[in-house]
């Protein structure tokens, strides 16, 4: 298991960040440095693994494109319902078509529980148009307000 640099004020343990995000079945957002000077957040699948955030993303998407630019990026890990707890950092993005195929199969079992549905298919079908965009986090935290609104 790579350790991740966690900030001292962080909720959660290393060992607790890690296991929330094996566990959390919820989108990535993904904030990139967008066109303008304006930030751009997009959500997306991920899986975690090796100290690293994973997502696919269309090699034409404009996440791709501006990540190619500047790989500096934030992101965050965390539901939208009560009780809120999440993880949150930055680091750097790389794209790569290597094992888009592969990555596409798990992102599809992670969150949709199989490959063959109308949309895992066609995910599948252009996967060849697709890359892996793994985010190496620089710092990262998390919180957990369960305690207090229980």
């Amino acid at each position: 298991m790579s350790r991740l640099p966690l900030r001292p004020d962080s909720a959660y343990s290393l060992e607790q960040v890690e296991s929330f995000l094996a566990g959390a079945v919820i989108p990535l957002r993904l904030a990139c440095h967008g066109q303008g000077g304006f930030p751009l957040v997009a959500s997306h699948w991920f899986l975690y693994g090796d100290g690293e955030l994973c997502c696919a993303v269309h090699q034409g998407a404009v996440v791709a494109q501006l990540v190619a630019k500047n790989p500096h990026v934030g992101f965050e890990i965390a539901a939208d319902t009560p009780p809120y707890r999440g993880v949150r950092g930055a680091g750097t993005a790389t794209l790569s078509a290597d094992g888009a195929y592969s990555l596409l199969e798990q992102l599809l079992t992670r969150y949709l529980g199989r490959t063959d549905t109308s949309l895992g298919q066609w995910l599948l079908s252009r996967a060849d148009s697709e890359w892996v965009l793994r985010i190496r986090p620089a710092w990262l935290t998390s919180w957990d307000y369960s305690k207090r609104m229980a």
